[in-house]
């Protein structure tokens, strides 16, 4: 099991946790008193004003000499054809085979400065799991870390960064 010495509180924390957004950064940016009128926010999908469309899914990133990988729950938005795909594939048991989707990147993540204008692209998965999110293929960290996977330590700085923040 992963474990690491923590440089900012010095405990030894055990296991790789997830860290995930619960709504979309577009969601954050309608005013709080707006969002019952303008927003629908599910676990898994989120509608803008009826027109701006959010799923929820998994980037997956190796460590090194770890079999789990570590998971960023993230939210990507579709075009409307490909959110109504995957709206009817949502209760498939089977559904791997239908997509990819292609969708832009709606989440930030503190270890990442800047992760707007990032191409994605959704892959489904079976028996109700999450969608795998590919990243575009460029040089920005996030996508290097995707491709090559990160060390222990490189885990470990970022899993205290999620904990206890700069």
């Amino acid at each position: 099991m992963f474990s690491y010495q923590c440089t900012a509180c010095d405990e030894v924390h055990e296991g790789i946790p997830s860290y995930a957004a619960m709504a979309p950064l577009s969601y954050d940016h309608v005013p709080e008193n707006e969002r019952e009128a303008r927003c629908r926010l599910g676990s898994d999908d989120c509608v803008i004003d009826g027109s701006t469309f959010f799923v929820r899914g998994c980037i997956e990133i190796a460590v090194e000499g770890e079999q789990e990988p570590f998971v960023w729950g993230v939210w990507v938005s579709l075009s409307a054809a490909s959110y109504q795909a995957w709206v009817d594939a949502y209760d498939l048991d089977k559904r791997a085979h239908i997509g990819p989707f292609f969708g832009w990147l709606n989440t930030s993540l503190a270890p990442y400065p800047d992760l707007s204008n990032f191409k994605t692209h959704v892959h489904l998965r079976d028996h109700g799991l999450r969608p795998v999110i590919e990243l575009d293929h460029t040089e920005r960290a996030l996508s290097i870390e995707q491709r090559k996977g990160i060390s222990r330590e490189r885990l470990a700085e970022i899993l205290t960064l999620m904990r206890h923040g700069q």
